[in-house]
Order: structure tokens, then C-alpha cells, then sequence
């Protein structure tokens, strides 16, 4: 199942609307580099847990 990162979802300083879809690596993979470019964290293997833990699964569209 494709996973989300939604940086809505989440308050920063920056307001940032960034959403990430793709399969879970993927999504895991640039989340990290946008959380460190970005927003200045450090990337980790904490870092990378709590990205992973706040992926959301990506919602199917509904048909017109």
C-alpha cells in the first residue's frame, strides 16, 4: 500500500504544505531529506522511526 507524509499535519515555524506519496522506502527516503533540508533536523535513526511512524496509508481515490 502506498504511504503519505503531510507536513500539514504537523505544526512548523515555516508552514509548510509539503505531502509525500509513494511506496513506504520512498516516502521514508524523502521525508528524511526534506525534514533535514528543510526543517533543520538531524537525519537519525530516530529521525527516520518517527517519520515512519507518522506515514499515513494514501486514501483511493473515489470514482466520479
Amino acid at each position: 500500500m502506498r504511504k503519505v507524509a503531510d507536513c500539514r499535519l504537523h505544526p512548523s515555524e515555516s508552514g509548510c504544505t509539503l505531502t509525500i506519496s509513494g511506496e513506504e522506502d520512498e516516502v521514508l527516503r524523502a521525508a528524511t531529506e526534506h525534514a533535514c533540508s528543510v526543517h533543520g533536523h538531524t537525519d537519525s535513526p530516530e529521525l527516520r522511526e518517527q517519520l515512519r511512524g507518522i506515514l499515513k496509508d494514501e486514501q483511493k481515490p473515489i470514482p466520479a
